[in-house]
């Protein structure tokens, strides 16, 4: 693995944009098949991170220095690493333009960024982050904050809001309220203490099967939820977050909380560069075909995990499975041969509904079930808590990046 490239202009069989669980987990299956490419990722971050922990590091059930591992210790043995940012794509020359002023060719492009969080299109939000009461377990360093408000709270007003979708990890704002109100529980603080979930989405979830098991903790907590309902700003000082709520007319009313507690979740989308390249479809996504996962007009382009167009959960637990798909198609498109390997849209979220016990909603296209597990998880269970808190992380780490594909293949 090397991260100098001396040329101006360079050159790769495949060129992967982003060292996320999706660029990694699919350059480390493409390794695994065919040890003779010349496999480049560019990525200008020196950490990885396993995000799916910080639900688990917000209410005091996992070390966050367990989810950071320095960059160069994931990147596959034999793939080069370009520690630099896409800043254009020329798809019609068959290359990308980077930070650093360099061109870089490719046969096979591969597209895998991730998702952009956009902090700053809530007023006053970035300011406050961190301090005031104000937390996030979207982002590594808050994570630990959220345990330290959920410990040391004695009551009051505790908001939590949830963005426009899509997200990465749509059930990840209701969890980090499940388990701050179970602490709050099993401290007696319920009594003192007023629980609100502000979504924009009409739906408690996207799959109605889960609902009834989320609806019974949304009743065991008292929260209080409010559909239709946009964070528009937050006052970290005056410890007051303003909200836009719509009403089944589409008119709208601002409304002022105050807050001892506030868990933001920001709005996102796919990165800015790629929202303005050739790639996008008009939302912005990298535009490929919901089954192949090939570019819908550049056929020596794929996609996979967060960024693309298809209408899937957006976990790592899609990237796992999206990561062979991509590699089994893109090499067999190398090769002249169909693209045999057929992504069904599968997600996981587990949704962590207290302490020890998680609803474990798996699900592709159509809202259709596809548990892997004989669990069933529309009811909350012991089983998924043990898998999410040591079972998961390992297979992440040990096998999802390093291309060992453990029960992986779609059906």
């Amino acid at each position: 693995m090397s991260s100098d490239v001396s040329a101006t202009q360079s050159n790769a069989d495949i060129v992967i944009m982003g060292a996320g669980a999706a660029g990694i987990s699919v350059a480390a299956s493409l390794r695994r098949r065919r040890p003779t490419l010349s496999i480049t990722i560019v990525d200008p971050a020196d950490t990885h991170y396993y995000q799916p922990a910080w639900t688990l590091v917000g209410a005091g059930e996992f070390d966050v220095a367990r989810t950071a591992r320095p960059m160069s210790s994931v990147i596959p043995e034999g793939v080069n690493w370009i520690q630099a940012a896409v800043t254009a794509f020329a798809p019609e020359r068959q290359q990308v333009l980077l930070s650093d002023g360099r061109r870089l060719d490719y046969r096979f492009l591969i597209v895998a960024p991730g998702l952009q969080l956009n902090w700053e299109a809530i007023d006053g939000l970035s300011e406050t982050l961190g301090r005031n009461g104000v937390t996030s377990n979207y982002r590594f360093d808050l994570a630990p904050y959220t345990w330290s408000l959920a410990r040391e709270f004695k009551g009051g007003n505790a908001l939590f809001t949830q963005p426009p979708m899509p997200i990465k990890c749509a059930g990840a704002p209701q969890k980090a309220m499940y388990l701050s109100a179970d602490t709050w529980r099993q401290r007696g603080l319920l009594d003192k203490t007023k629980i609100e979930f502000h979504l924009v989405a009409p739906a408690l979830f996207g799959v109605k099967d889960y609902i009834p098991a989320l609806m019974e903790y949304i009743q065991r907590y008292r929260i209080s939820l409010n559909h239709l309902s946009h964070l528009r700003a937050v006052d970290g000082e005056r410890r007051v977050a303003r909200f836009e709520i719509f009403d089944a007319d589409g008119q709208s009313q601002f409304v002022d909380k105050p807050f001892d507690f506030l868990h933001v979740v920001p709005p996102q989308s796919a990165p800015d560069v790629l929202r303005a390249s050739p790639l996008a479809d008009a939302a912005g996504w990298c535009e490929v075909d919901p089954a192949t996962l090939r570019h819908a007009r550049y056929a020596n382009v794929f996609g996979l995990g967060d960024a693309i167009s298809a209408p899937n959960a957006k976990t790592a637990a899609a990237a796992r499975k999206q990561a062979v798909v991509v590699a089994e198609n893109l090499l067999a498109s190398m090769d002249g041969r169909p693209l045999s390997l057929h992504y069904d849209g599968y997600g996981a979220c587990p949704l962590t509904v207290e302490h020890g016990k998680i609803v474990l909603a798996e699900f592709g296209y159509g809202g259709k079930l596809l548990p892997t597990f004989p669990i069933d998880g529309t009811h909350a269970n012991r089983v998924a808590w043990v898998l999410k808190k040591y079972v998961l992380p390992k297979v992440y780490w040990d096998f999802m990046l390093r291309g060992r594909e453990w029960m992986a293949r779609p059906r």
